[in-house]
Formats: structure tokens, sequence, C-alpha cells
């Protein structure tokens, strides 16, 4: 009897159109900087105070340590499942899927909550065009339910586009990006020079953060800001060379950070630590409104919004793939891996992932005020998000542990750097698991409660295992047996209707 893999071949290969400005676009777009500016700054500044900067250059310190460990990882094995191969090959198939589940799952998350998000600056627009409600509904932009209903019309959009093609949704995402960037740096570059907020160095020195425990919280956060540069490497089956993804992913990381500092000083050059505190989601509106008179004054939003609508169509695209490898090793059911013959995209995935986002982001209607569900959203997913980094290159600096006797600068590149930067994050995870642990004596659904902050992740993984069980023993998944995924190399493309393969965009 034939094996289920030569029953089930597996999804048509993805064509690989894609280069290192796509690579750049759908990083860059994933980590969304204009929305991470213009909503989480006053977040950020609740721990760091105007320490803020420094917390953000702190933090870019180890991620630069995990980019350069997925690009060392990539260059050796191109895979869109990334982490979840990577780490299966080299610490386990555990872990390894520990690590594609809480990607999974936390941009389900990240989608539900940006949803919401969206949905506000849309709310925002509407009420600076004098409309405040609709057949006597307030259309408040700080309400999580309004927000979230016009949230999931965005998300039904943004799936389309992710289904009807990657490089289609690239050129709109490019699009995007270039007019939040030139937005945001005019504002924010004015701001440097006109703000009336007296500029300090100590600004951006980390040593005079309050305490640890706001060190800790804020570097997770921070973590956080950056989330979403390694999108690039989940396109590698569409991606013309390996090297390409690693490129785009590591550009966009370095843009990123650029972009963040700029916007945290500009940020406090402009508002006080309370001010910031006090707009929240509404700061880099507030700051148009200070700089500029209407209708200029309402660029920054029109920024926003654009930012929104491209982290939520970027985080689609990833999610959908990164389940299409776990699929692929049969760790995920087989529905996760059925590519549209004529898009060649993980099409009932994306639906799949969009309708879980939409479930989420209606049940967090249950959180009454958009801040709150932004700060238990953002915490939830910063410990899983240093979880499946640190796990990331923990697997380069076991893979090529080799390399520590191949010369100071490639054990260095390969062990060293990536050892350090998982040990950094897995320390600031256990120290943050330790703080919730002991700063509630009772539980309560709310950001300010340790056991609720620590419920949602502890769930994440419970369910991960149960999952990962439920593959390993029922399903009998090979990459159980292996921990190696699928070669995505080893998958046939989709056929025309004269029986030939179908051409690449490049190639048509």
């Amino acid at each position: 009897m034939p094996s289920a893999v030569q029953q089930d071949p597996g999804p048509a290969r993805m064509r690989r159109s894609l280069g290192v400005k796509d690579g750049v676009a759908i990083a860059a777009s994933s980590t969304a900087a204009t929305t991470s500016i213009g909503i989480g700054i006053g977040t950020l500044a609740a721990y760091a105070g105007r320490q803020t900067p420094a917390l953000l250059l702190l933090a870019f310190v180890p991620i630069l340590g995990i980019a350069l460990s997925y690009a060392r990882l990539n260059r050796s094995e191109p895979n869109c499942g990334s982490g979840y191969t990577w780490v299966g090959r080299s610490i386990g198939p555990w872990p390894g899927f520990l690590t594609g589940w809480v990607v999974l799952v936390g941009n389900v998350i990240f989608m539900a909550y940006t949803g919401a998000v969206t949905g506000s600056v849309v709310l925002q627009f509407l009420n600076k065009l004098g409309l405040y409600s609709v057949w006597g509904l307030r259309l408040d932009p700080a309400s999580t339910g309004i927000s979230t209903a016009v949230g999931l019309v965005a998300l039904v959009v943004v799936t389309v586009t992710a289904i009807t093609g990657v490089r289609a949704a690239t050129r709109l995402q490019m699009g995007l990006l270039i007019f939040e960037y030139v937005v945001l740096l005019v504002f924010c570059g004015y701001a440097l020079f006109v703000g009336d907020q007296p500029f300090s160095l100590s600004w951006l020195n980390p040593l005079e953060i309050g305490s640890p425990q706001a060190v800790a919280q804020g570097m997770v956060l921070a973590v956080f800001f950056y989330w979403g540069w390694d999108a690039a490497f989940s396109v590698n089956e569409e991606t013309r060379s390996s090297t390409d993804a690693a490129r785009g992913g590591l550009i966009a990381l370095v843009v990123m950070m650029g972009l963040f500092l700029v916007g945290s000083l500009a940020f406090q050059r402009v508002m006080s630590t309370g001010e910031l505190m006090h707009n929240g989601p509404q700061a880099l509106t507030f700051l148009g409104a200070q700089l500029a008179p209407e209708p200029w004054a309402s660029l920054p939003l029109a920024a926003l919004m654009c930012s929104a609508f491209a982290s939520l169509q970027s985080s689609v695209i990833p999610t959908a793939r990164g389940a299409l490898a776990m699929a692929r090793d049969r760790t995920l059911g087989p529905v996760w891996q059925r590519v549209h013959p004529r898009y060649g995209s993980p099409a009932v995935g994306t639906l799949l992932i969009m309708a879980l986002a939409a479930l989420l982001a209606v049940l967090a209607v249950g959180i009454p005020k958009l801040n709150d569900m932004i700060l238990t959203a953002v915490n939830s997913i910063g410990l899983t998000v240093a979880l499946y980094y640190g796990l990331t290159a923990l697997a380069c600096a076991v893979r090529f542990r080799h390399s520590l006797r191949a010369g100071a600068v490639r054990a260095l590149r390969d062990v060293v750097v990536p050892a350090a930067s998982a040990l950094a994050l897995f320390g600031l995870g256990s120290y943050l698991v330790w703080d919730y642990a002991t700063m509630s004596d009772h539980f309560e659904a709310s950001p300010d409660n340790g056991w609720f902050m620590l419920l949602l992740p502890a769930l994440f993984i419970l369910a991960g295992l149960a999952t990962a069980a439920w593959a390993k023993w029922v399903r009998r998944a090979p990459y159980f047996r292996t921990g190696r995924g699928t070669d995505a190399d080893a998958i046939t493309l989709p056929m025309d209707g004269d029986g030939g393969p179908l051409p690449s965009p490049v190639e048509g």
C-alpha cells in the first residue's frame, strides 16, 4: 500500500517571482513601524518614561542577533516554515512544532487586535469629516466593539488581496509604505526641530529606567515592536533566491530601528510622558494636530491607516504559509495545504486564518476599552515572540556548533551571537513570567492582573502541546520521527489546461 506522502504529493509549488524589494515590503509592512509608533510609544512610555528611545535601541541588539541567525539558517535550508523547520531539525520536533504554533497563534491574535486598531483609525477619519454617529450609533474610536466591527470589514478586504497573489499584495504594500514613511519622516523630522520639550541625552541611557521589572516589561514590548521582519523568510518558495529573503528581512529591520528611534525622539520633543500615555492610540493624530493645521494635520492619521491596512494584509501572508509548511508534514490537517490553482497561494488556509482572527476579535469585545485590548494582546504576543525567536536562534547555535573550530569570526557569527541572543530573550521572558506570577493575589480579566497576563500565553502553549500530541500519535506525522520538515522543492507545480506547468509571472 503506498504511503500517505505518495498518495498526497502536496500542494502546488508557489511561483518564484519575488525579489529583495518584495521581501522588504512584506517585512516592513508586517513590522508596521507607523502603527507601532502611532499607538505604541505611549505604552512603552508607561514603563520606560523618557528612556523609551534607549529601550528601543537596547531591544535592537538581541533582535539583530536573531535576524542574523535567521539569515544563516535560511542560507542553509530555505523553507517557508522557517523556525518551525529549523528548530525541529536542530533541537527536536516538539520545540520545533511549538515554534510554528506560536507564530501561527501570535499572528492570529495580532490580526484580531490590528483589525480593531484599523477600525479605530477609520472611525477617527470619519470623526474628522464630521460624522460622529450613524443610525443613532456613536462612532467612538475608543470603543472596542465599534472599532472591531469596522476592522472585520478591513480584514475581509486584505484577505482577498492576499489570496489573489503575493506579488500584487507587495505592490500595494510598497505604495502604502512609501506614502506612510514620507509622512512619518516629514512630521517627526519637523517635530525634532520645533518641539518645546527639552532634549536630554538621558533619553538614550537605559540605565536610568526605573526598575528591572520596567526594563523587562519594556524590552518584551519593544521586541513586539520589531516583530514582523521575519515575514520575509515565510515566502521562500515565492522568492527567486534565499539570499533575497535574508536581505529583505535585514534591510527592513535596520530601517525599522531608524524609524522607531526618530519617532520616539520626535514624540518626546512634542509631548510630555503624561501626554504620551494619555493619548495612547491617538498619539500620532495628536502630534499632527500640534504641528500643522487642517487638512495637513490629518496626514499622519492617513499614514497610520495605510500602515494598519498594510500590516493586517502582510500578517495573513506568513501565517498561511507557516501553516502550509506544517500541513506538508501532517502536523496540521490537509486543509491548510490547499493551493489555489490560479493564484498559487494557500487560499483555504488564508480564509481560515481570517475566520479565526475575526472570531477572536469578536470575543475580545468583552474588554471594553481599546487601550486595554491592545495592552493585553501586546503583552501576550510579546512573551510568545520572545519564545520562538529564542528557539530559532538557539537552533542556529546548535546546528552550526562545528563553527567553534573554524575560527573566531565564524564562531562568533554562527554560534556565539545566536546563543547570546537566545539567552537574552529567554532571560527576559522568564523574569517577566515570574513577575506576572507574583504581582497579583487574585484573577481578573484585566491587563493589570498578572495571572490573566500569564493565562493567555499559557493557553497558547498548552493548546500547541495538545495539537502536537494529536499530530504525533493520531495523525502519525513523520515530522515527529525525524524533526525534518518537508523539502520545499519536492512539490509539483500547478498544471495548465494542456497538462504543462504554469509559468511564473516573471517567466510569463
